[in-house]
């Protein structure tokens, strides 16, 4: 792990940076790069724009899901391909947990689920996995978007994620699988370190596993755009060269701008609609995934990264 906390800050800069000026997308239209696209009730099939210069994506109050049945409804329908995050990736299974549960960790610094409190509104993680090739282990990567009934609670939820590897520098996943040697970092917009959304922050660490004798890069990144956050995760594979670590954590930093794109995509549809002659935009107004799953995996003990951590 030496060396991998001051790179996860530079790539985190540099490479979100990079999704916000390319608007989300890769750099050719093959077919095979993932697209950061939205649509909504007031305008299906909008590409996912780039925030304007010194403007990060985000998601306004005015326009963010006002009720449950809404944030539901957003969080199921936002796009999250699995090739936003490198080559290779499928869905996991349990694909999806949520959106009326989502992981807590308690004072005994054990992940649990655990229902929404009333602050929250919704909150869907999708799970998906780079199966193990030539002998090296697989990569788990989730997504959690999170609907909070206001920026502010999204803020103290931003905060209390902050603090958790203070609280708990060794955090247990299940009766099996730990992380360790938490660290932490947050950067809200006003200070320019963050490039695409209002507030970040950064975790970082070591996935350990029982039986395994070495532990494994762990990687940790939440986004705040107005009331909605965006977590991910990333517990590298067993038998990977530094370098290698280092590809996969760019390409999951590549897929959190798609992610925040798509929701910024959203706000800015939905404030069009109702800046429109036909009046405020519809409830029914949300990003459409792609081949997205409807329902929800029953709520369980979930490794970090499976709830909006």
């Amino acid at each position: 792990m030496r060396g991998h906390g001051p790179f996860l800050c530079a790539a985190a800069t540099t490479l979100l940076l990079a999704a916000c000026t390319d608007g989300g997308q890769g750099d050719k239209d093959d077919g095979t790069t993932p697209k950061a696209t939205a649509s909504t009730s007031g305008g299906a099939g909008a590409s996912a724009s780039p925030a304007a210069e010194s403007e990060p994506y985000t998601l306004a109050e005015a326009v963010a899901p006002r009720t449950r049945a809404e944030a539901a409804e957003f969080v199921r329908g936002l796009t999250v391909q699995p090739d936003y995050f490198g080559s290779g990736y499928r869905r996991r299974d349990p694909y999806e947990l949520g959106p009326t549960t989502w992981a807590v960790l308690g004072e005994d610094c054990l992940w649990r689920r655990e229902p929404v409190p009333a602050t929250v509104l919704a909150s869907l993680t999708r799970s998906f996995v780079r199966p193990g090739t030539g002998g090296k282990g697989a990569v788990y990567v989730s997504v959690t978007v999170t609907v909070h009934t206001s920026a502010l609670q999204a803020r103290r939820d931003m905060a209390a994620s902050l603090e958790e590897p203070l609280r708990c520098p060794q955090q247990r996943l299940n009766a099996t699988d730990t992380v360790q040697k938490m660290a932490s970092r947050g950067d809200p917009y006003a200070e320019q370190r963050t490039a695409t959304a209002d507030d970040d922050l950064t975790e970082y660490g070591e996935y350990v596993v029982v039986g395994e004798a070495e532990p494994r890069p762990f990687d940790w990144y939440k986004d705040r755009l107005g009331p909605v956050t965006v977590a991910a995760t990333v517990r590298h594979a067993a038998g990977e060269k530094d370098e290698e670590h280092t590809t996969i954590t760019q390409a999951a930093l590549h897929g959190i701008g798609y992610v925040t794109a798509n929701v910024d995509q959203y706000g800015r549809s939905r404030a069009s609609a109702a800046a429109s002659p036909s009046g405020s935009p519809s409830a029914s107004g949300s990003a459409t995934a792609s081949g997205s799953a409807s329902g929800s995996a029953s709520a369980s003990t979930e490794p970090k990264g499976a709830g909006d951590e």
